[in-house]
């Protein structure tokens, strides 16, 4: 169980310090007009993009231990402090100073994450029914359209947020395969299994929508949306589906400490402005999703980090 926890702990470290350095390449690569596959390719070509998805893949690795063991609502939880991390990297690396407000919501989430690490129950997924594959599995669908309007029919902050609800949606979704995915099967058992293949068909829609909703606007406005929707949807399919429990006797902590997480990690978010260096280019031919926004507002200020946390 100690394992679980610290790859837990581990996944947020790589996730808070990957999702800087993806924003930074995805900002110097040209906008996609919605949830475009070939913006994976541009990305490519941008070396801190590189790093950052590296390090995601690293914190990936580290989730799917934890979720083997701890139960979605208290693994995802404590992914969420991948917010908490980048604040506090902002602070550390980029001088951007912090209010009080600030950090007494860091505090809070701290306070929430430990609740949910001292009640969560550790223990197997129930086997799910091949209906509730079925529904994992299409869901894909709406979640792949969901992202294609939102690149195209939203702008600003709203695409921001859509977008990175969406990378969240996806996201939690490859976690909730890989806990349903039974560990003592064969290897041939889980290449075959739907779960397998729709963990990565998520993870792939999660990757696009995340880059595009970073070539939108901040980061961590991103990541509210993608924080938010990543920890309580797959929590609620645990708690539902897959025999996810507190602790006997520790439920109205756990609660208690799963909602305080997810606000003070969505407020933190949402409150932040971590800004990258280099704006995003807009396509060949197009204005951009911002040019608006930068024509009122003039050149962006200095230093390149923008505007405090």
């Amino acid at each position: 169980m100690v394992t679980a926890y610290l790859a837990a702990f581990a996944c947020a470290v790589c996730y808070g310090v990957g999702s800087i350095l993806q924003s930074i390449g995805a900002r110097r690569t040209a906008a996609a007009g919605g949830l475009d596959p070939r913006l994976l390719v541009r990305l490519a070509a941008q070396a801190p993009y590189l790093v950052g998805m590296g390090l995601d893949l690293v914190g990936w690795l580290f989730s799917l231990v934890a979720v083997r063991t701890l139960p979605l609502f208290a693994v995802q939880a404590i992914l969420v402090a991948s917010v908490g991390v980048t604040a506090v990297l902002a602070r550390i690396v980029l001088r951007v100073r912090l209010d009080r407000v600030q950090v007494a919501t860091l505090v809070v989430l701290g306070l929430g994450v430990v609740l949910l690490a001292a009640t969560a129950a550790p223990g197997k997924a129930k086997p799910l029914g091949s209906l509730s594959v079925a529904l994992i599995a299409l869901g894909l669908l709406p979640t792949a359209l969901g992202c294609f309007w939102a690149g195209r029919a939203l702008a600003g902050e709203r695409a921001v947020l859509a977008l990175g609800g969406l990378s969240g949606l996806a996201f939690g979704a490859t976690a909730l395969c890989a806990r349903a995915l039974e560990a003592d099967r064969t290897v041939v058992d889980v290449v075959t299994d739907p779960l397998s293949w729709a963990l990565l068909v998520y993870g792939a829609i999660g990757m696009i929508a995340f880059a595009a909703a970073l070539q939108r606007g901040s980061v961590t406005l991103a990541m509210a949306g993608q924080a938010t929707v990543e920890t309580i949807v797959p929590a609620i399919v645990g708690l539902t589906l897959l025999g996810d429990h507190a602790r006997s006797g520790s439920g109205g902590i756990a609660t208690t400490g799963f909602i305080v997480t997810v606000i003070a990690a969505a407020w933190l978010a949402a409150h932040s402005r971590v800004e990258p260096a280099v704006p995003s280019t807009p396509a060949a031919g197009s204005r951009g999703p911002n040019c608006d926004a930068r024509e009122r507002s003039g050149p962006p200020p200095e230093p390149p980090y923008a505007e405090g946390l």
